[in-house]
């Protein structure tokens, strides 16, 4: 790793879940739609990032690495957009896998309750 370790932490403590580049690009997109969302909610599993309450609708937007798109997390192989870290390997690869394991629950728990879920992934919003 080419960062101190007090290096890296700041970097990875900067990383927020809200109002992320991909998931602005969504929003404008919608909103220009003439789509009316809300934002996070907090009554629902998962706070998706947009609900679209009139159609019973919410959209997950996900950054590749932190949702391991594409990634075969049986044989650890990386996809074109998402790239395990040879350092410390073992606690991402955990990470990840509770990551996908946490969103699959909280969509099943989103159906059950008669909810539609959308993904959308980052690599998707590049031109």
């Amino acid at each position: 790793d080419k960062l101190t370790a007090q290096q890296r932490h700041k970097n990875m403590a900067a990383i927020r879940g809200k109002d992320t580049k991909p998931e602005l690009i969504v929003r404008r997109g919608l909103w220009k739609r003439g789509f009316r969302y809300r934002l996070n909610h907090k009554r629902l599993p998962g706070h998706p990032d947009l609900v679209l309450r009139k159609y019973r609708t919410c959209i997950f937007v996900n950054g590749c690495f932190w949702h391991g798109h594409l990634v075969d997390m049986q044989t650890l192989d990386n996809s074109g957009c998402c790239k395990i870290p040879k350092t410390n390997r073992d606690f991402w690869v955990a990470k990840i896998r509770r990551n996908k394991e946490r969103d699959k629950e909280e969509q099943r728990k989103l159906a059950e309750m008669g909810w539609h879920c959308i993904t959308v992934w980052e690599c998707e919003l590049k031109p």
